[in-house]
């Protein structure tokens, strides 16, 4: 039978004005949810599992994170995911994605799975990176911007997104997988599958738990060191027309245009 691995992210809802905090960095505080990149991953294990293309033992969801992170497990688990592990430890603060990469490796490596999943990016940091860390450090072969992907036996055919059009490429299982949001459109929930999610199991480990080197994770264990963030400049007020005479509307649109040299 065939397991697949789902990593997810917490992230700040996308409904919250984006800030920058008081040390610099992006301020996660507030209302959070489940990466919304990530449910495309959640569903796209699912449709594997439905279809039947992939003997599907089981859905893992796996996380990094501090403490609350588990709200966006219960989501992964309400959406269809068998159970989720949560990665928890203060020795994680601050570490980069290579660091995140890794640790999120070492979970995996626990777990043994046969393809492992995300989302293209996260919805707050935008990197795009850690499918390609975790890969690497498995030594599986990985793909990103996946948005079609079709099984035969232990061989993946993946389409994916490109600047200059699609390409398509075959590899072997295991593999690890980012696809991207043009893959599916993730289900909803269940009410029942909503009010079950906390009953599934959810395992909580420390990086002594899962085995994992603290000098490589962390800030210490990052390369990557974060400098400052500052928000960006505020628009300029726009210009709002509201003379009722059409003819003279256009004269002012043409000569705003005009001066810009737009056209």
């Amino acid at each position: 039978m065939t397991k697949i691995v789902v990593l997810v992210k917490e992230v700040p809802d996308a409904a919250v004005q984006k800030k920058v905090g008081a040390d610099g960095r992006l301020d996660r505080s507030g209302e959070k949810t489940l990466n919304p990149f990530d449910t495309h991953a959640i569903e796209a294990a699912l449709q594997l599992k439905e279809s039947g293309a992939l003997e599907v033992d089981e859905v893992v969801a796996i996380t990094v994170g501090p403490a609350g992170a588990e709200k966006a497990l219960h989501k992964a688990v309400s959406l269809g995911a068998d159970r989720s592990i949560h990665l928890a430890d203060d020795a994680l603060a601050g570490s980069d994605v290579v660091a995140t990469g890794y640790a999120l490796a070492e979970l995996v490596k626990r777990e043994s799975p046969d393809l492992v999943l995300l989302g293209q990016q996260s919805d707050d940091g935008q990197s795009y990176a850690v499918g390609a860390v975790v890969a690497e450090y498995l030594g599986w072969p990985g793909l990103t911007q996946v948005i079609k992907l079709d099984v035969s036996g232990t061989e993946l055919t993946c389409e994916r997104q490109a600047e200059y059009g699609y390409d398509t490429v075959k590899v072997q299982l295991p593999a690890v997988i980012s696809v991207g949001d043009a893959i599916n459109e993730p289900r909803y929930p269940s009410l029942k599958a909503i009010m079950g999610a906390k009953k599934k199991p959810l395992e909580k480990l420390t990086i002594a738990d899962a085995g994992i080197d603290a000098s490589k994770v962390g800030a210490e264990g990052s390369k990557a060191k974060w400098q400052s963030a500052k928000e960006p400049p505020a628009k300029a007020a726009g210009t709002i027309i509201e003379d009722e005479d059409t003819a003279k509307t256009v004269e002012q649109i043409v000569a705003w245009l005009d001066e810009r040299k737009l056209i």
